[in-house]
């Protein structure tokens, strides 16, 4: 009967459990690291993005988002649309060509692949020969032509992936072709670019390395038309009219070509080399697009003056008088043009940019051509990030607020919508406003709109202002000085370097209730900051805490300290600072806590920590937890590889040490009993794996045991267990806890009468193991509320009639005690299950997904494994296990920050956060919908059914309607339907 009883109780939390937990990698939000290829699909409204690392990317309106990964380990060097179609194609670097397309499945669609390719070619032939250099998706919409470094042109039958042989282009075709003064030339080189004729489907143009250029008909099997440039070809574009040619090439020039008209070789109209007579570098792409009144606009990508400017990433902008060369700070990956209209074929409306560390998009339609800001692929990584913080359910007041400081920070954006639209966002709206919070190298916060699928930039906060530094704010970013050529204009945000390191933002803590936020730093500066809605000007007075208490024998050879300002300095809208505390020694604050109820702030480094009164603006308490051997503690960041040294050392020395001692201890015994033990110490000293790892005491000689890794304000019981008082525990390095009883004045001398610190406990963990969390249980196993939370109605106050626990979570283990004896009374060894050490924990709210009424508290850990686990509270039991990032992925591990509601986020790269949910009812993901494009008419389908009932009129078309005649689908059957609708039509 108990063994019943206690499966039914076993299956009964299994169900609770699958309500409450379920594991989903979500949504990788920022910009993709290292792009290699871009597309653009004008009739899905789509961006494709392919990267180094195999991934492709889809983007449409904010919040549809795709992603695939190839199984190959290889890079996506193109992306092509099929015309019409929700079908793309990529080529790897490894000579693979791949498709996929975006399939609906229960009312969203995914992204899947659905073939895979490799070129092969005649037996024995060099790889050369099958080496895919362009890629040509034909308007019929089922042909590929695949041009090769060996100068062939293979056409290719998809989604079959099908070779027609018979259409090939051999290079032995077109060279015969040539004319006979083209015979004593060198080879044709590869196949550099491939163009349709875009108003005679059977007409395509194949560029070469070496600069000649042929247009081939398709049906006729031969050369039509000769280009005989010179020089080395970088792009090709055919102007829309189909009368055109435009060639750039390698000596920074390019030339326009009259292709239209009898003759066999085209004539060529204009050569010019926009900057100069000095040597340039290539242009590398050109497109020409015509406007409906005026001259048509030209796109360049680089052809910089090489000696000058060899360095600059450029696009040129001409238009009429007006031409502007776009100074990017990363290299140039591609570009596309998105035009007005239905059928997309009017003026062109925006450029956009894909360069290697962000995507910009630059209005054309607007005087000054700014940029507009993007709602998604936004670079975190502006300046490198160094921290993050998560708050959740925003008050919308304070959502507000934060929304029109950041507005006023953006008037210099276009005020254009985002001109990418492609797809319907499927996904609910967001059940609660939250924030990330990201400090960067540079002395800057970010705050994103953390919602919902797209990670939206709303307000950026400088703390450079308040120092001394040359880091001065570019107010010119968007100017080009008069006069100056190249007519240069920087554009994007990317700004990868600080001018002073010591700027970079270590800790953030924002309590979402009073708006209040600290800001901790690298160089031992924490920040109180206050919302404003007006901009202030005014000084900001550092008040030093001096951790090492005047203890002698300590000689800090880390960086100084940063100067503030003397002078009042004036503050924009938004946060803004008005009081400071300067650690002394100024080292890296490594924990930041506040608590706006009591008007106090708590900070740690790796000398101790301190209590700041910003009310008052004074010390409450200052604690040295510094170990008088810990001399790498003094040496700062500057002397990292130097203390790595050291430890080394010290690991080696305490191996020889304890080998030399049992080699005394066994000198009396054989030599068989001798080799064991030998074997035995060994075995102990050695990392075996990690289900193997042994629990043992570290040493209190250890580097770094006084650094304060966790801080943690709690009203609870410390003298007695009637009397409940606020308190601040403190946990370091070396597995110390220490306990301090606060003692507040009156709500109406608060102001006057300082705030003390008095000692009441000291924890010393048996193994020492690093402090890594700290959380305090009311008489519920409840953990307390957040400052505020409950003056604000949105928590219940905490159970003071019950006892409360100390739940202290250290690398190794979970231990609770009670309060306020401070007694041991259960524990969960992480390490003895299967090796772990905690390095990240958080406390979060688990709905279930099938009531709304029911939820439980737990704690969510991550480990130096990469795995996930939730452990109840209070109970303290392990609950569930996800493996979620890789153990390798160090610094992925570290970035890691949990949410309030069982999500979280982690740097899967410099510039992206993967995002993920431990909750089955919390989960954020992308749902979209993309639709085959209907089969409208537009000017090219007139433009070419004319062409065809023209042929066939006449009797040229030597066979029944081709393959490649077929631009639109809709012609095979109704063709005496578009013969009517051209009547009285105009192109």
């Amino acid at each position: 009967m108990k063994r019943f009883r206690r499966h039914g109780q076993e299956s009964h939390r299994d169900r609770i459990k699958q309500e409450l937990y379920g594991f989903n990698k979500t949504v990788e939000h920022g910009f993709p690291h290292q792009p290699s290829a871009l597309v653009f699909s004008p009739s899905l409204q789509l961006l494709a993005i392919g990267t180094r690392s195999g991934a492709i990317k889809l983007y449409g309106a904010p919040g549809v988002e795709f992603m695939g990964l190839h199984d190959e380990n290889a890079a996506v060097t193109q992306v092509h649309f099929l015309p019409q179609q929700v079908d793309l194609v990529t080529l790897l670097d490894d000579n693979s060509l791949h498709m996929w397309t975006l399939r609906a499945h229960q009312g969203v669609s995914e992204l899947l692949e659905i073939g895979r390719f490799t070129l092969t070619g005649p037996p024995g032939a060099s790889p050369s020969v099958t080496r895919v250099t362009a890629v040509l998706t034909h308007s019929s919409g089922d042909l590929l032509f695949l041009g090769t470094e060996g100068g062939h042109v293979f056409v290719v039958e998809v989604p079959g992936f099908r070779e027609l042989e018979e259409r090939n282009i051999s290079l032995e075709n077109v060279t015969n072709s040539l004319p006979e003064d083209y015979g004593g030339r060198r080879s044709l080189e590869h196949v550099e670019s491939l163009q349709e004729n875009p108003v005679n489907p059977r007409q395509v143009l194949i560029g070469y390395g070496r600069g000649i250029m042929v247009i081939w008909d398709l049906e006729r099997q031969s050369a039509v038309k000769h280009i005989p440039a010179t020089q080395q070809l970088e792009s090709v574009w055919w102007t829309e009219d189909g009368g055109h040619v435009l060639s750039s090439h390698s000596d920074g020039s390019y030339c326009r070509w009259m292709v239209a008209g009898e003759g066999t070789q085209s004539e060529q109209e204009k050569s010019e080399v926009p900057y100069g007579h000095f040597p340039c570098k290539a242009i590398s792409k050109i497109i020409q697009l015509p406007t409906e009144q005026g001259p048509p606009f030209l796109f360049l990508s680089g052809g910089m003056p090489r000696a000058s400017y060899g360095d600059r990433h450029c696009i040129s902008v001409i238009h009429s008088k007006t031409h502007v060369a776009l100074d990017f700070t990363s290299r140039i990956i591609d570009f596309f043009v998105i035009r007005d209209g239905p059928d997309h074929t009017g003026d062109p409306s925006a450029l956009v940019v894909l360069v290697e560390e962000e995507l910009v998009v630059i209005d054309l339609q607007t005087e000054g051509w700014p940029v507009i800001q993007t709602p998604y692929l936004v670079p975190l990584h502006c300046s490198a990030i160094t921290c993050s913080h998560h708050v959740s359910a925003i008050p919308l007041k304070l959502w507000e607020k934060v929304l029109s400081a950041g507005a006023l920070q953006n008037t210099h954006y276009s005020k254009k919508p985002w001109p990418i639209t492609g797809g319907q966002n499927l996904s609910p709206d967001a059940p609660q406003r939250d924030l990330l919070l990201t400090g960067h190298e540079d002395g800057t916060v970010r705050f994103w709109d953390a919602s919902g699928v797209c990670l939206y930039p709303m307000y950026k906060l400088s703390t450079a202002g308040v120092f001394l530094t040359d880091a001065e704010p570019n107010d010119n970013m968007n100017q080009c000085t008069e006069g100056e050529w190249p007519p240069f204009r920087k554009v994007g945000c990317f700004d990868p370097y600080s001018d002073d390191p010591r700027l970079g933002v270590q800790k953030i803590h924002l309590c979402k209730y009073s708006g209040y936020l600290t800001v901790a730093g690298t160089a031992g500066q924490i920040l109180v900051l206050e919302l404003n809605d007006e901009a202030a000007e005014q000084t900001v007075e550092a008040t030093v805490a001096d951790l090492l208490q005047g203890q002698e024998g300590f000689r800090w050879k880390g960086h100084t300290r940063l100067e503030v300002k003397e002078e009042p300095v004036r503050f924009p809208p938004g946060f803004q600072p008005f009081a400071l505390v300067q650690c002394q020694p100024p080292a890296v604050v490594t924990a930041l806590t506040l608590h706006s109820e009591w008007k106090l702030v708590t900070f740690g480094t790796s000398h101790g920590f301190g209590l700041y009164d910003y009310q008052q603006k004074s010390n409450v308490l200052v604690r040295c937890t510094l170990n008088p051997s810990d001399q790498l503690a003094m040496e700062g960041p500057l002397s990292r590889v130097k203390s790595i040294k050291k430890s080394l050392r010290q690991s080696f020395r305490r191996i020889r040490r304890s080998r030399v001692s049992l080699r005394k201890h066994h000198t009396r015994k054989c030599p068989k009993q001798e080799a064991n033990a030998r074997l035995e110490a060994e075995l102990a000293e050695m990392e075996l794996a990690p289900v193997q790892r042994k629990i043992e005491a570290r040493s209190s000689d250890d580097s770094f045991t006084g650094l304060v890794r966790t801080l943690y304000f709690a009203d609870t019981f410390l003298s007695d267990s009637s009397h409940h008082t606020p308190s601040l525990w403190a946990g370091t390095n070396g597995g110390s806890v220490f306990a301090y009883q606060l003692r507040l004045p009156p709500v109406e001398r608060r102001a006057e009468d300082p705030v003390s610190a008095h000692p009441a406990k000291e924890i010393q963990l048996m193994h020492r193991a690093p402090i890594v969390g700290i959380v305090v249980l009311d008489g519920h196993g409840s953990p307390l509320p957040e400052p505020l939370e409950v003056a604000h109605d949105l928590a219940r106050s905490a159970d003071m009639q019950g006892c409360h626990q100390l739940l202290v979570i250290s690398e190794e283990q979970f231990k609770v005690f009670t309060l306020p004896k401070v007694s041991a009374k259960m524990k969960l060894k992480l390490t003895a299950i299967d090796g772990s050490r905690v390095r990240r924990v958080g406390v979060a709210w688990f709905g279930s997904s099938r009531s709304e009424d029911y939820g439980e508290s737990g704690l969510t850990v991550l480990t130096n494994q990469g795995d996930l686990h939730v452990v109840s509270l209070p109970g303290v039991k392990l609950q569930v296990q996800y493996p979620c990032i890789r153990r390798e992925d160090v610094s992925g591990i570290a970035s890691c920050v949990f949410t309030k509601h069982g999500q979280g986020f982690y740097l899967i790269s410099p510039s992206e956060f993967e995002r993920f949910s431990l909750s089955a009812r919390c989960v954020v993901e992308p749902r979209s919908l993309v639709e085959v494009p209907s089969q409208t008419p537009t000017t090219h389908d007139h433009l070419t059914a004319r062409f065809i009932i023209t042929n066939l009129t006449h009797g040229n078309c030597q066979s029944s309607l081709c393959v490649c005649c077929l631009t639109c689908s809709f012609l095979t059957a109704v063709l005496q339907e578009i013969q009517k609708s051209l009547e009285g039509y105009q192109p």
